[in-house]
This record gives C-alpha cells, structure tokens and sequence, in this order.
C-alpha cells in the first residue's frame, strides 16, 4: 500500500493541467472530466507495476485522449465521429506528449479555461463554481463551503452551468482581448476563491493546501501579465503573496493554529512580502481603489509591523470600512470588528457582530470570533455556547483544537484568558 501514496498527490496536481487540456481538445466539459477520471483509473493499475512516467500530466492527457475518443466511437453508430482537429492535436506517441506540452502550454492552457469558465451566458456565481469544479478539483462540498451554501445547492448550481453552457453552444476558443477585459472580475474571483480554499484548509492535509495557494499565485502572476497596468489585478497578487508570506508560522509542530498575535515573524518568507508590498504599492499610485487593493493593503499593514503591537489597528478597521462601502458584505464586517476590538475594545466590536448572526449562522469564524469576544467581556456562559456551536462547525482539527482551547480556559477559570480575534484566519471571501 505504501508504494501507491504517492501517486493521489501526483494525480491531484495533474488535475488542472490535464483537464484544462482535455476540455481544449474535446470541447466537453463533461468529456473532458470523465476522460481525466478514466485516465486516473488507468494510472492507478499501471504505475505501481511499471514506475512512475516521467512526465504524469502528458501521460494523464494522452491516455485521457484516448479514452475519450474510445467512447465517443463507441457511441459512433448513429452519430459520425466529429472532425480529428476537435479532438485532439496531439501525437500518438506518450514521449512525443512529454516533449511538446511544456509548463509554459499548461500555463496557458489553465488560464484560457477560466476565462472560458467566465462566459456570458452563466450567472457569475455559476461561472466561478464551475470553474473551481473543473480547473482546480475541489469537491462540491469545498466549493459550497467557500460560497456559504449547502452542498445540494452548489450541486444544482455546477449542474445548471454545465447545462447553460451546453444549450447556448459556447465555443472553447480563447476569447480576444475585449472578451478578456468583460471576464476580467470573474477570472480573478476564481483565482482568488482558489487561494482562500487553500489558505483555509487549516494544517492538513499539506501538500495539497500548499498546491492550491501556490497555484492561484502562479495563475495571479500570469493574469498580471496580461493586464500589466490592472491595479485590481495587482492587487489581488499582492494579496496572495502577502497572505501565503506567513504559511510556515500559521500552525506549531502540532498542527495547532497560532494566532497572528503570536507567530514567529522571522519565519515570514521576507521576499514574498517584499514582491508582495511592491505590488501594493504600484496599485495605490494609480487611485483607482478597489478591493482586491484594500485587502492587500490590510496584509501589507501586517507585514511593515515588526511585532504585533506595532500593529496599526486603527488604520486596519478604516480600511475595512473602505472595503464595506465597496463590497458590502457581512464577512467583511466581522473582519472589521475583529480589527476594532483591538483598536476599541471587545464591547464595540461585539456591537458590530451580533447583527451578523442571521446571515452568518453557518459560518465558523463568526461564532468564533463572537465567543472570542464575549469570553473577553468575561460572559463565560455566552462563550461557552457560542464556541460550542464553533466547534460544530469547525471543518479541520486545528480550527476544532484551537476552540477546545478556550471552552479549556472557561471551564478553568472565570477570568477570560485571551480571545479569537487574533487568528490568522485567511482573506476575506
């Protein structure tokens, strides 16, 4: 069993490359997937006999390729197999594969599919679950979890899009420069989400958490080539690089979340700051705000501080209301109360959270930062009930043992010990 761990990790980073490739060839979406899984299957028989291929994603694409065109010739006895250029332009020899797609293909390749993704002809919540579906493989359950909605309506939702897309016939052709500038804030939406799923994923597992923080950075660097002189779109790298700046300091050995508060700065990733508060910079000067700009302006206020009380709260929750008036939301608002808490106090950041309730209710940050806050105010009966609901909805270990921590301390002693609004919890959704 153990010569077979490693090939879920190759297959999971195979996935966007593949696919996207698949989908260009086949121009199917639901042939593309089902080519990408039947090659997995492939993959799983043969590798553990004959050794991992030198080049995973060509030999998933090849033999994707070629179990697509096997069923579309099965069903070819009423139906005439379309044109080969729509199928496929690649050879028919697995080295011939490896030698022609190289990073630089696949890069674009993943980035021409989610301005596909972002058609007209979807809603833009179904052009960004679509793509988050297909181009990154995240389940339905992570992807309903990062929109705030029940796994059954994001299915119904992914399946309403697959089903657009097929009646409005939509080509699976780049789109030209003026298509690409309309589908500019669906594209970077999704590179985004796929950061934050990441970024969130808490501890474990790993590798994978990591995969997808680093290749929303790729595909964000790549986006700003594209629209060299987009302050949104550096923003939005800005905000990655700093967010992602802090992974190795985010969990102790344990897996334990430490609070930003605490983390080691010295385990920051110092030149990912400094591209990072570069690129905050070069955006602020053109004043053209934007959120994707105020966000990383907040990281970037975390990153000059040397240590946690030079921390400049005060400017933190101005800018957070700066990016309530541009993208109201109530997730941005707990963020903000979190940043006045430390600038006011637990008493008018809690004044800030307990109108969320409704429309957070299913939102573990909220009922944690609330227990936090209440905890603080030394309401120890509040906070015992809110962390418990936190717990309820805690979706890793680490957000779970973090909240044991606290309802620990409750049980411990009436005099409330520390709160939750210091979590390193991620960017805002």
């Amino acid at each position: 069993m153990s010569e077979r761990l490693w090939i879920e990790p190759a297959l999971t980073s195979a996935r966007p490359r593949a696919v996207s490739a698949l989908m260009r060839y086949f121009r199917d979406l639901d042939r593309a997937e089902e080519a990408f899984q039947d090659a997995c299957l492939r993959a799983l028989k043969s590798w553990p006999l004959n050794g991992p291929p030198r080049d995973p994603t060509a030999w998933l694409i090849f033999a994707g390729r070629n179990s697509g065109v096997d069923g579309i010739r099965k069903t070819a006895r009423t139906t005439a197999l379309p044109p080969e250029d729509q199928l496929s332009d690649l050879g028919d020899a697995e080295a011939d594969m490896a030698d022609r797609l190289d990073q630089s293909h696949y890069r674009d390749d993943i980035l021409r599919l989610l301005f596909v993704c972002a058609s007209p002809h979807l809603p833009a919540t179904q052009q960004i679950a679509l793509a988050l579906r297909i181009v990154s493989g995240l389940s339905v359950a992570e992807i309903a979890r990062a929109f705030l909605v029940s796994e059954a309506a994001m299915e119904q939702r992914i399946t309403r899009a697959k089903a657009r897309i097929a009646a409005a016939g939509a080509g699976f052709d780049t789109p030209d420069a003026p298509a690409r500038s309309a589908r500019l804030a669906a594209v970077a939406a999704m590179i985004y989400l796929i950061f934050n799923e990441g970024y969130s994923r808490g501890a474990a597992p790993l590798a994978r958490r990591a995969d997808l923080c680093q290749e929303a950075i790729r595909l964000s660097r790549l986006l700003l080539r594209l629209f060299p002189a987009e302050p949104e779109v550096m923003g939005l790298a800005a905000l990655c690089l700093l967010q992602q700046s802090r992974a190795d300091a985010r969990f102790d050995g344990e897996g334990g979340i430490v609070l930003l508060e605490d983390q080691d700065r010295s385990r920051w990733n110092r030149p990912m700051i400094a591209e990072g508060l570069a690129l905050v910079d070069k955006a602020l000067r053109h004043r053209r705000p934007g959120p994707y700009q105020i966000q990383a302006a907040i990281a970037a206020l975390h990153a000059r501080a040397g240590t946690a009380g030079e921390t400049d709260w005060r400017e933190i929750a101005l800018l957070y209301r700066v990016l309530e008036r541009l993208e109201p939301s109530p997730v941005v608002t707990l963020n903000r109360a979190v940043a006045v808490s430390k600038d006011e106090g637990a008493g008018a950041a809690l004044a800030l959270v307990e109108p969320l309730a409704a429309a957070l209710e299913g939102y573990f940050y909220f009922h944690g930062v609330r227990g936090g806050l209440l905890m603080a105010l030394g309401r120890g009966p509040e906070a015992r009930i809110a962390f418990n609901r936190a717990i309820a909805l805690a979706t890793t270990a680490a957000e779970a043992s973090h909240i044991r921590l606290h309802l620990d301390r409750l049980a411990g002693s009436a005099v409330p010990v520390g709160d939750f609004s210091g979590a390193d919890v991620g960017a805002t959704p």
